[in-house]
């Protein structure tokens, strides 16, 4: 049986989305560090209309990123439909992976939203906080669920209160995390 097509948001102000989100919890997703914690993005709208996406998470005690763009998938629609676009290996960037990115859900101020993508491997939870409240937490749960997510894939991030600075952290240069995560470490 075919799945129905998900029910994006529509009307979205990416302006309003610019900033930092936290992750809650999301799908394990292959090229992420599994002992991954305090994963976060950031995001700023370039002169272009394009999104710059910054991808942090700390592993080992030191912070990991890869950096990209996000750009909306058909720029005549008022549909929250992206595509996102990275480069790796992310101390080399030549390879380019581009994927969905569907804004499931957000709330009216801006605070949470539920991330997913057609295939429905990957799904997120994000909130402007590390913590979100848990009835919100699982009404997020239940809407992926109507998407035809399979939830029990998902996984709560780990995170650290306060959450890190960036600037005081020190990062992975040689890229490691992400050798490790293509053979699921």
């Amino acid at each position: 049986m075919a799945k129905k097509e998900m029910e994006v948001v529509t009307g979205v102000d990416l302006e309003r989305c610019m900033g930092r989100w936290y992750e809650i919890a999301s799908f394990p997703f292959r090229f992420q560090p599994k002992n991954g914690i305090d994963t976060r993005a950031t995001y700023t709208l370039n002169q272009d209309g394009t999104l710059h996406v910054l991808n942090e998470t700390w592993s080992g005690g030191k912070r990991a990123s890869i950096e990209g763009s996000a750009y909306k998938a058909d720029p005549k629609s008022d549909e929250a439909k992206l595509k996102v676009r990275f480069y790796v290996p992310p101390f080399l960037p030549i390879v380019p992976l581009t994927s969905d990115y569907w804004i499931l859900y957000l709330d009216d101020n801006y605070q949470y939203a539920l991330i997913g993508q057609p295939s429905r491997k990957y799904l997120w939870i994000l909130c402007r906080q590390n913590h979100l409240d848990e009835e919100i937490y699982n009404q997020l749960v239940r809407k992926a669920e109507e998407e035809g997510y399979d939830v029990s894939k998902l996984k709560k991030t780990t995170k650290t209160d306060p959450p890190p600075e960036t600037d005081s952290a020190p990062t992975d240069t040689k890229g490691i995390w992400w050798i490790k995560s293509i053979f699921g470490n």
